[in-house]
Parts: structure tokens; sequence; C-alpha cells
């Protein structure tokens, strides 16, 4: 290769990089990653804790439906596979693996549905935690303020959180 070839092919390829490159900007819609969307349009993430107790109760209510009747096949499907393997059917290796398959998703689909309640459930508490600690840490600032402020309350008279002045003696 040539000099020069190696100098065209690096021109090239700088250009189709930079034509690329948009630091500046997000794609404003219908791009490769779909329509983008402005947060301060929409707003911050707000989420009640009644929509986490709901989402993790009714993860919870699907492991426990799950538990209870999505089972009931294995032990029987078990069992008819182990006497069809005794009697020489090929089929009762087939039903077996079909069982254990079965088995195996639904401990897996199982272990996601505890997951999700427990991750709601900490959640819950974690956001009731942060929430009571901004309070106290907000109204503590309030109560500090109101007490450096000679401004509150009507012009010339005193602010009330200094108490009231003592009376005076005639």
């Amino acid at each position: 290769m040539a000099w020069d070839e190696w100098e065209r092919l690096k021109a090239e390829a700088g250009e189709r990089q930079s034509a690329r490159m948009q630091l500046n900007h997000v794609d404003p819609g219908g791009g490769t990653y779909g329509p983008y969307v402005v947060p301060s349009q929409y707003g911050d993430l707000k989420v009640k804790n009644g929509r986490l107790e709901k989402i993790g109760t009714s993860a919870h209510t699907l492991y426990n439906q799950l538990w209870d009747k999505a089972r009931v096949a294995v032990p029987s499907s078990d069992s008819a596979a182990t006497d069809l393997s005794k009697q020489g059917f090929a089929l009762g290796t087939g039903l077996q693996h079909v069982s254990d398959r079965w088995e195996q998703q639904l401990k897996s689909l199982m272990d996601a549905c505890a997951q999700i309640a427990n991750h709601m459930h900490v959640t819950k508490k974690l956001h009731a935690g942060d929430d009571g600690y901004i309070q106290r840490q907000m109204s503590s600032i309030d109560t500090l303020d109101a007490g450096f402020d000679e401004r509150v309350g009507a012009p010339g008279r005193k602010n009330p959180v200094h108490g009231t002045p003592p009376a005076k003696k005639d």
C-alpha cells in the first residue's frame, strides 16, 4: 500500500465518522431508538406507594397460584414417565424430559414473581423512609429559617418566633 493511498483511506474514514457523530443533540423522533421525549414536558417519574403495593401483591398472588395450580401435573407425569420407561416405552423418557423442563421453567417463573414481590416491598419501605427523612430535614430548615428572618410578620412588629417581649415596668 502506498503512502498516498493510506492517507486517502484515513481521510475517507474520518469523513464517515465525523458525519455520524452528533453530540450536540438527540434525534427528535423516528430514529433508530424510537421517538425521543423531552423529560421536562412530562415531569419526573412519580410512583405512589399504593401502586407499588398492588404490583407486589399481584406478584405474590401469582406466585401462590403457580405453586398451587401449576405443579399439579408434575407428580403424576413423573409417575407415568417412570411406569412407561419400566415397560420399555421410549415415550417414558420423553415424558420425563417434558416434566423436568416444565418444573425448571415453573421454578424460574416463581423466582421472578418472588423477586418482584420482594423488590416492591423493599422499595415501598425505602421510599417511605426517604420521604420521612426529607420531610424532617425540610421542616427543620423551615424552623431555622423562621428564627433568623426578622422580616416575618407585619412591618414594624417582632418575629413571633422570638417570643413576646417582656412587659415594661412603669
